[in-house]
This record gives C-alpha cells, structure tokens and sequence, in this order.
C-alpha cells in the first residue's frame, strides 16, 4: 500500500489490518509517535489524518491510502513552529513521553480554533494523559502558540 507520510509518499508491504503507529515506528522509522496504552485512551500515539487527530494505535493503515498523514516529525527539527517554540518557553516536558501526542493534539485544536479559551482546550485536550501532570504548563503553552501562530501570520 502506499501512504503519504509528512509530505512523501511510501510503499509498504504489511497487513492490512497493522496499526498505524508500527508502520510508522517499525516500517518508516518515525519514532517521534509514541505507544501508550494500545487501546486510544492516553493519546500518546496521536497523529493528523486530513487534518484531523486520530489515534494511530488502533487505525489499521490498510484504511489510511490516499490521506495525508502528518506526524510530529512534520513540525520540523529546528523548533521553529509556533507549538514547538511554545512548549519550549512555557516548560511543559517534565519526562516528555506523552508530549507528541499532546503536541498533535494541541495543533489539531489551533488548526480549527485559533482563539482557543481555557475550556476548548481542556476539551480538546481531554483525551491526552501526561503521567506527569503538567496540564497547566500545556494549556499555557497552547494560549502562548495561539499568540505566536497569530504573530507568525501577522507578519507573512
């Protein structure tokens, strides 16, 4: 099957009923996505399809031909999206497992929502756990990329 991951396209020889998440992890080698639970409840695992957040750990990739899948690894490395600089000035990984999941999560929201209030994103967020607990520091740092995205905009 062939799939679009992050703007290129790959073949891959695997059943049709394999998670998202193992091709991208064990087929592709994009480890940024994380296994968490298994069973889409911590969100760990969370990737865009069409611009949507899904769990990849149960999404078999069989029915994900012809989507654009987007993963964290589609932010860049050098930290210079919005999300990224956010979660960097506002603190928020403590052990970091959860955070691309929280991440893609945060993105999905700001994607349809670029004024997002503290209950859109305890909405949004809902379904995401950080062990660790830092909630606090990922709804202010989705209030600061709401701030950077706009300024980002502001100057194009």
């Amino acid at each position: 099957m062939k799939l679009d991951i992050n703007g290129r396209q790959h073949e891959v020889d695997v059943p049709d009923d394999m998670p998202l998440l193992w091709v991208l992890r064990d087929v592709i080698g994009l480890t940024g996505t994380k296994f968490g639970c298994g069973m889409a409840q911590c969100g760990a695992c969370t990737v865009h399809v069409d611009g949507q957040a899904i769990r990849s750990c149960v999404t078999p990739a069989s029915t994900l031909t012809g989507k654009k899948i987007a993963t964290i690894e589609s932010l860049g490395i050098d930290g210079s999206h919005p999300i990224q600089r956010a979660w960097i000035e506002e603190d928020v990984v403590q052990c970091g497992y959860c955070q691309s999941g929280q991440i893609m999560s945060a993105l999905a929201l700001l994607t349809v929502n670029a004024e997002p209030n503290d209950a859109d994103i305890d909405a949004a967020m809902a379904g995401n756990i950080c062990r660790c607990g830092t909630y606090q520091r990922i709804r202010s740092a989705v209030h600061r990329a709401a701030k950077l995205s706009k300024e980002s905009s502001n100057e194009a």
